[in-house]
């Protein structure tokens, strides 16, 4: 979604050691990272952020947690298709420190929730392999005090990925992706209500559709079997976007940038065959 740190938190569980054909069950950790974003979908401001959290990763046969995705339970796995429930999400913008929304509202932590359907479209050799993603989520904003349902959101993806560049365990996801959202949560983005009208931003009533697209390439390096070192870099694209008349959209290209370390200084004696 769109304040992910880059996508930061999707690099935090996608970008795991894959050489070995056993892993652990379960590992705990921590994991940091620290990113240069947009404040919102089509703004022309951006911040620097960090993170620190811990690190779970649980590799069960049908419950996961840490593994392509921060919780995900997988309801049918074949060999090209699989299909489970993940969980995502997005950080909050002080409007104060945004000028297109001075005097509105924040934004929220927007918490995403649904299916995503997972297609292996092709394979090269044993490390490469071309995917596409159906994910259909909807999606929570929450100030820790209470929670409000915001709409949903589609984001078919289209990627491919090498999982050892050159035999250095190196991992690559490069991607192309395109959001459509609901009017609830176009609504909450780019919608100005006549109380927060003011000269310069006329009040402005939002519509579904196309949210924006993004060109994203992910890295990740193993150092040992404790730390994994990752990167991104993502174009986002909003041309065409539905609410592009909104007073509250300001610019069609925003560019993203991140880094991050996983510790993983727990790895429990049981593995299981990935």
């Amino acid at each position: 979604m769109h304040r992910v740190i880059l996508g930061l938190a999707g690099l935090l569980v996608t970008c795991q050691p894959v050489l070995a054909e056993e892993k652990p069950l379960f590992e705990i950790g921590a994991v940091g990272g620290a990113g240069y974003v947009p404040n919102y979908p089509a703004s022309d401001e951006s911040s620097v952020e960090a993170i620190a959290l811990p690190y779970l990763v649980y590799r069960g046969e049908i419950i996961r947690a840490g593994d392509r995705g921060l919780v995900r339970g997988r309801i049918v796995r074949r060999r090209n298709v699989e299909l489970d429930v993940s969980l995502s999400g997005s950080f909050s913008t002080d409007s104060d420190d945004n000028d297109a929304r001075q005097g509105m509202p924040d934004l929220d932590y927007l918490v995403e929730v649904g299916p995503r359907l997972q297609l292996t479209l092709a394979r090269a050799k044993r490390w490469a392999k071309v995917e596409l993603e159906l994910p259909l989520r909807a999606v929570f904003s929450t100030d820790l005090s209470s929670v409000d349902h915001r709409g949903f959101v589609f984001a078919p993806e289209l990627a491919y990925q090498h999982e050892n560049v050159l035999r250095t365990g190196t991992q690559l996801k490069l991607s192309l992706g395109a959001k459509f959202a609901d009017e609830e949560l176009q609504d909450y983005f780019y919608e100005v209500d006549e109380r927060f009208a003011t000269s310069a931003r006329p009040a402005f009533d939002a519509g579904f559709g196309y949210l924006g697209s993004r060109l994203q390439l992910l890295a990740s390096r193993p150092f040992g079997k404790r730390f994994t070192v990752f990167a991104a870099g993502a174009i986002d694209l909003h041309q065409g976007a539905a609410n592009e008349d909104s007073p509250l959209f300001r610019d069609e290209v925003t560019y993203s940038a991140g880094i991050g370390l996983i510790w993983s200084f727990y790895r429990s004696d049981r593995t299981v065959d990935e």
